[in-house]
């Protein structure tokens, strides 16, 4: 049985894409005979302070369905302070530190990136040429931050750059989850590994329903963080309820000013519902007639998860985001796109949108497309050969 220790900023009971992303390579992993170990902070995310269970802890470790999970400290935060967020990301990075001081690290390491400091702490006091170190890839920072104007090209910029460099130079192997993030990878290091990694949900696909369209609004489902990324406050404000009603789930910086917003405009048609677990979600989303899939601005590299996750339980998608995601949802026919940031585009295709394309067949096509493409444990498999 070979060892693999997984190096993660994000793990249940934290919810979210990246937590369950990591949750599902650890229990793949697992599944085929892996003995797998964890490395992540005490939960904190997604609201910037460390869950009663585990306040007061320096370190926790448990056994969690055969996986080794060693939940470490860190100074928790979700300020939009710059400096606070880097106290958080050093003092994660302490912990690593401490840890790999005075425990047996395995000879196959995967680190997941972002953040940039977390994977370079890994980088720097885990290379050895009797080890493999993965790097997991999910976003290209500082390339992201730039484009969602969190970064100015400036000398703080420079350093980044330069710490994503080395990242990429003394990892072994780059699982990317998109095509975009391989080029980008190839283009600083021509000769470097890489495997196109998608985040593919592992789960089994339920039975599609679909309930009368003929006589109601159209309900249109958001669900997932409620962040600055995806701009969900700015798009209850742009979209045109004359057809649509809209029903959001999910925490977040955003969600005191979106609750606001309904309270002040009880006109708008919206639907607060606050948080749910993972299975209690994909029971409420398979109620709707359509999911709304939206980011703020494109951002180079990035790949919503939720595209593999909503085709899966065979939901149409109406993408809002541009990139390489906007490509997948036109090659695979998974609903509908609207050019990126355009908000007078978005609301013209949903009013196109007829309640005769929302039909069973339609929701069966696409989970059937989702089950033959986005397959995770047939990706798994073929990742193997490369660990």
């Amino acid at each position: 049985m070979k060892d693999i220790l997984i190096i993660t900023n994000y793990f249940p009971p934290e919810t979210g894409a990246a937590s369950n992303r990591m949750l599902h390579l650890a229990e793949g992993l697992q599944k085929h005979h892996f003995k797998v170990s964890v490395i992540t902070p005490l939960p904190n995310y997604p609201t910037g302070k460390v869950f009663k269970a585990y306040k007061g802890r320096f370190k926790h470790t448990s056994k969690e369905n055969k996986l080794t999970i060693h939940r470490l400290w860190i100074y928790a935060s979700n300020s939009k302070n710059k400096l606070l967020r880097l106290i958080a990301m050093l003092s994660y990075s302490f912990s690593l530190v401490w840890f790999f001081t005075w425990n047996k690290i395995p000879k196959t390491v995967i680190v997941q990136s972002p953040p940039l400091l977390v994977a370079f702490t890994a980088m720097v006091f885990l290379r050895s040429k009797k080890r493999k170190l993965i790097l997991n890839v999910s976003d290209l920072w500082p390339i992201a931050g730039l484009e969602l104007g969190a970064l100015k090209k400036n000398f703080s910029y420079r350093v980044l750059e330069n710490i994503e460099h080395f990242n990429y130079k003394h990892t072994d192997l780059v699982l990317g989850q998109s095509e975009e993030i391989l080029s980008h990878v190839q283009s600083l290091f021509p000769n470097k590994a890489t495997f196109l990694y998608r985040n593919f949900p592992d789960f089994d696909a339920p039975k599609v329903c679909l309930k009368n369209t003929s006589t109601r609004k159209l309900k249109m489902v958001y669900a997932g963080l409620l962040g600055v990324a995806q701009g969900i406050y700015k798009l209850c404000q742009a979209l045109d309820y004359t057809n649509i009603q809209l029903h959001i789930y999910g925490a977040g910086a955003e969600q005191n000013a979106i609750e606001n917003l309904i309270k002040k405009h009880p006109n708008l048609d919206i639907v607060y519902h606050g948080e749910l677990s993972r299975n209690a979600l994909h029971n409420a989303l398979i109620q709707y007639d359509i999911t709304i899939i939206p980011l703020l601005n494109r951002i180079y590299g990035s790949v919503p998860s939720k595209i593999f996750e909503y085709a899966r339980l065979g939901i149409p998608m109406l993408y809002f985001g541009g990139g390489e995601g906007e490509k997948l949802i036109e090659q695979y026919n998974l609903g509908w796109i609207a050019e990126a940031g355009n908000y007078r585009d978005l609301n013209a295709v949903i009013s196109k949108i007829e309640s005769s394309e929302l039909g069973l067949n339609k929701r069966k096509e696409i989970q059937e497309t989702a089950i033959k493409n986005f397959e995770f444990n047939i990706q798994l498999m073929s990742l193997f050969e490369k660990l």
